[in-house]
């Protein structure tokens, strides 16, 4: 099998995130969150950039199933995460 010439190779030390990892992050983000220890406005950066992450790595066509099941999961995690962001107190950035 050749490689696609077209697609970017990554740098020989780029890896993968691990889901427990990012499942770790969502963890900590959501008891910020319901601590009142993060401001809103961060945490939103902060789901945003974690929904985007596992966006990418699911869209890579290399990724094995069962990965990407992992990944699709975290991502129905983050985006409920979000949703309880936006349904929360609007305009309440502490």
């Amino acid at each position: 099998m050749t490689p696609d010439s077209r697609k970017p190779t990554p740098p020989e030390d780029a890896q993968t995130p691990d889901a427990d990892h990012l499942s770790d992050a969502l963890e900590h983000l959501s008891s910020a969150v319901e601590s009142e220890s993060i401001a809103t406005g961060a945490a939103k950066g902060l789901i945003y950039s974690v929904m985007e992450t596992l966006g990418t790595l699911i869209g890579d066509p290399d990724l094995p199933e069962h990965a990407r099941s992992g990944y699709e999961g975290l991502l129905e995690t983050a985006r409920k995460l979000r949703v309880r962001l936006e349904g929360g107190a609007a305009g309440d950035d502490h």
